[in-house]
């Protein structure tokens, strides 16, 4: 068996992956389309990518996994290489498996799971709901049983050699100072003296749920119900949204239920475009950092939460692949090992708000937005506020007491304005939510530790122009090149289109 200090190179990793049966989940979302293709990209002698996609039946998830994994511009250097042989290669190695984590036996035939179990080598569980407001009872669906799921389906795999479970940094919570890369323990929750029971959670969503049917409430509200549950929840324990917390409870469930298989919990920060290689600058969805870069390029945000002094931790989509690659090669068959990874810069080498701001500034000044009779739009200063506090005093100032006036007119008018009044009241009432959700990313003051993940990347021989192909070490990025010369036209380009 390899140990942990074995030296690593490219040709290490590339030659790990020959020959192995990988089940993924989560191969439809942003991380999930860059660790397809570069595995098969690196080891085209991988034996199967088994890629686990909601779908009724098998072609409808073949024609998903087409549709968005196969046919994306990610896949372009792969195309390439194959040519006119590129489908054929994808039919041999790519496998569309229509099911669900948030389902027993993954909603899979039991014949079908059964099969696959003999078959697997490697399980990368990537699937979740990353919405920060998301249902309770969805989030706890596919974050906290989904790797129940998998559990129990990796259990039955005899050539199991890893589980790979991405998770988040921010399963730490709003922590300042340095937080470490340690797992959570059962129990554990963010407030003193305050125990978290993840079965008594899932009890309470069934009884809540209940009681709503029972009380037959309209759909919509059922929905708003269950989401302000999982933000209340969150808090009760620590949490600042649904989705960190329902990710902290997925751990501690990983962490029970694994018995003796060797599992690596991969934490990033914010991640964001892919830097290197295969496409620089691709993306898919909106990042909490790019609001501030579409707001900038649309025009239509004049201010921001957020002290520009603050370190952001950002981190791009290849390379938390790469450390995932890596680390999955350095535990392989490690019988009962659990690994921590941050996948973060915040320590080796931090990015602030300003390096962003200051990125985006130029880009705009030197690609100026062009209006539609052709007039160069100038670009507007932003103002910044370095405290929620002083952002609801502006809030209030500048549309609360507005609103106010607009609706003691419309009372006075017998209802006029009411139309008015409730669209306005509805956006500022949206805003305001916004800030409260998203609020505490922006004035976050932890700082991850990486010591696990700077251990590995000490193992890294990086000789060859091919080791950097699996380079995953945050002081090499230039943050204002890469803002400048990458992410942001990459946003522009994969996400503002």
């Amino acid at each position: 068996m390899k140990t942990m200090m074995d030296s690593m190179d490219a040709a290490r990793i590339t030659e790990y992956f020959k020959g192995k049966s990988i089940l993924i989940t989560g191969s439809t979302g942003f991380l999930g389309k860059i660790l397809v293709e570069k595995v098969l990209r690196v080891q085209p002698d991988v034996h199967k990518m088994y890629l686990l996609v909601r779908g009724i039946d098998a072609p409808s998830a073949k024609q998903r996994v087409q549709q968005e994994v196969i046919e994306t511009e990610l896949l372009g250097l792969l195309r390439e290489k194959h040519g006119n042989g590129f489908q054929r290669f994808i039919e041999e190695k790519v496998v569309a498996l229509a099911g669900d984590i948030m389902n027993d036996n993954l909603g899979l035939e039991v014949p079908r799971l059964e099969e696959l179990a003999k078959e697997i080598d490697i399980i990368v569980n990537i699937a979740a709901t990353t919405n920060f407001y998301e249902r309770y009872d969805v989030s706890l669906d596919v974050n906290v049983m989904g790797v129940k799921h998998l559990c129990q389906f990796a259990k039955q795999c005899p050539k199991l050699k890893m589980l790979m479970h991405v998770s988040t940094a921010f399963v730490s919570g709003d922590r300042e100072g340095l937080i470490l890369e340690k797992p959570i323990n059962p129990g554990e929750s963010l407030l003193e003296g305050v125990f978290l029971d993840v079965d008594a959670e899932l009890r309470l969503v069934r009884d809540v749920k209940k009681e709503l049917k029972a009380t037959d409430v309209a759909r919509n509200t059922e929905r708003k119900a269950m989401k302000e549950l999982g933000l209340q929840r969150a808090r009760h324990f620590g949490w600042s949204n649904t989705y960190v917390f329902t990710k902290a409870m997925g751990e501690v469930l990983l962490g029970q239920l694994r018995g003796d298989i060797p599992v690596v919990i991969m934490r990033p920060s914010i991640i964001t475009s892919v830097r290197a290689d295969p496409l620089p600058g691709w993306m898919l969805g909106t990042r909490t950092i790019d609001t501030l870069i579409i707001g900038y390029a649309k025009q239509n945000l004049s201010c921001f939460l957020g002290d520009l002094n603050m370190v952001m931790d950002v981190i791009p989509g290849d390379m938390v692949v790469n450390a995932m690659m890596a680390s999955m090669v350095a535990h392989s068959e490690e019988r009962g090992a659990q690994v921590v990874y941050h996948a973060t810069s915040s320590l080796r080498n931090p990015a602030t708000y300003n390096v962003l701001y200051e990125s985006g500034r130029r880009h705009f000044t030197e690609n100026p937005r062009v209006g539609k009779n052709g007039e160069v739009i100038p670009n507007r200063e932003m103002h910044f506020f370095t405290t929620i506090a002083r952002f609801h005093v502006y809030m209030i100032l500048t549309y609360k007491l507005p609103l106010e006036i607009l609706h003691l007119v419309n009372l006075l008018l017998c209802g006029i304005f009411s139309r008015l009044y409730n669209d306005l009241n509805r956006k500022y009432k949206f805003v305001m939510h916004l800030v409260d959700v998203y609020g505490p990313f922006a004035f976050f003051k932890g700082c991850f530790d990486d010591m696990n993940l700077e251990r590995l990347r000490l193992t890294m021989a990086m000789k060859t122009p091919e080791d950097q192909m699996f380079n995953f070490d945050p002081k090499t990025i230039d943050w204002d090149d890469y803002f400048y010369r990458i992410h942001i036209p990459g946003v522009l380009k994969y996400v503002c289109k």
